[in-house]
């Protein structure tokens, strides 16, 4: 493989500069958005504020001032702030009126799954009736081996997109090139994902969905919250980090004794991604925080539980949006244009099958993001619409690890036979 060419070095390299640069553009967007002025209410109506959190960042990562690849903030917030804002915001929620959501989100994740499988191979036919060229390439610079390792990532996760690399053996250059094409394009879209759920009632009723599950739910947790609400004192807050950090430390701990063994004794379960650290880390912490929903510790929610986990799901969008540079779809741009019309076709069909069933927004854009996102970013979207619908994101992205390889799998083989 060539040496990569040296690119020109951040502005800022400090990590620690870096956060509180994160932090600065995270409390100027709250202080904005709950602003009294009229300027700033009526920008934040057209504008959701979560959307901002996770753009300025990478306006930052695009124009060089810092870089989201250098940085380890990401793997940080991914490995110790985002299991224990899991724990956090699943303490107060009520597994009963989740599980009635089950049917519509299963067939919308189910569906945005089948939109990865046949829209891998629909791009490749679209783009190769006017630029051949672009999806053509023999051996292993043969564009559909690149390709099968975004469905990995696409419907599961790192360690979907590990095993696609080992099994279709994409060059590395042209693995480089596609990992471009995975993170960008799917920012782009989680980026239109987190404007609509601050639109979202708007565009239920413009589906004619019924959202009155949903918003039963969040009713539901809401009044939980107001029933129990107190002043947290500071022994309130170290209870609640100890809880937190606490899980995350047994989901670390569980994490680097499960997946080793399961490499070493059942190497063939890494289809389902159960050699994966990272998958192992959010199981247990979800199931810890599933478990406290049921004991005493319910009640730290009136403390602010939820707040704290959600603090945490913050500064993990801000990091996840200082790994997206938007220059870098000039690099290559026709490998982006199949995965823009890839997206476009898993869109198109999660759109036509929630018209058709009439499911909310909400089922829409977890379905998709559980596929695209994986655990790192669906319940940041589910927390989108309310912190306690988080747990729904998670639980989702999990049923993608276990699909990840199968479907990526039959999506390589149909892109390779489009691609003759």
């Amino acid at each position: 493989m060539e040496e990569e060419v040296l690119q020109e070095a951040p502005l800022l390299t400090n990590d620690a500069v870096v956060l509180g640069l994160l932090a600065i553009i995270l409390g100027f967007v709250f202080f904005t958005s709950h602003s009294e002025k009229p300027g700033w209410q009526k920008f934040y109506t057209y504008v959701p504020a979560l959307l901002l959190c996770y753009f300025i960042p990478s306006i930052f990562n695009s124009l060089g001032v810092i870089d989201g690849e250098q940085s380890q903030l990401y793997f940080v917030a991914s490995r110790y702030l985002l299991p224990t804002s899991l724990v956090l915001l699943t303490l107060s929620i009520d597994l009963k009126e989740i599980w009635k959501l089950r049917h519509k989100a299963g067939l919308m994740f189910l569906t945005g799954t089948v939109g990865i499988v046949i829209g891998g191979p629909i791009a490749i036919l679209i783009v190769s009736t006017f630029a051949p060229d672009v999806v053509g390439g023999q051996g292993p610079e043969a564009v559909w081996r690149g390709l099968a390792t975004i469905a990995g990532s696409w419907i599961g996760g790192g360690a979907n997109q590990a095993a696609m690399f080992e099994v279709f053996k994409p060059s590395g250059e042209l693995f480089s090139a596609t990992i471009a094409v995975d993170v960008i394009v799917a920012n782009i879209w989680m980026a239109f994902l987190l404007y609509g759920a601050g639109v979202s009632s708007r565009v239920d009723k413009f589906f004619k969905a019924d959202a009155s599950a949903v918003h039963r739910l969040k009713e539901k947790i809401e009044n939980y919250q107001l029933s129990i609400s107190k002043i947290p004192t500071l022994t309130d807050i170290m209870i609640i980090l100890a809880f937190g950090f606490g899980a995350t430390a047994i989901g670390h701990f569980g994490a680097d004794l499960i997946s080793p063994f399961i490499a070493e004794n059942a190497p063939q379960l890494a289809k389902f991604s159960l050699t994966s650290g990272f998958f192992w880390l959010i199981v247990i912490a979800t199931t810890l925080g599933i478990i406290l929903s049921f004991t005493k510790a319910r009640k730290l929610e009136g403390a602010g539980a939820s707040k704290l986990g959600s603090a945490m799901l913050y500064i993990l969008v801000a990091t996840i949006g200082m790994k997206m540079n938007v220059l870098a779809i000039f690099d290559n741009p026709g490998l982006f244009m199949v995965g823009l019309i890839w997206m476009v076709v898993h869109v198109t069909l999660l759109l036509v099958v929630g018209r058709l069933i009439k499911a909310p927004f909400f089922f829409v854009a977890v379905g998709s993001q559980a596929n695209v996102g994986g655990a790192a970013s669906a319940p940041v979207v589910a927390s989108a619409f309310h912190p306690s619908l988080a747990p729904v994101g998670v639980l989702l992205a999990v049923l993608g690890y276990a699909l990840g390889t199968y479907g990526a799998y039959i999506c390589g083989l149909l892109m390779q036979a489009t691609a003759q």
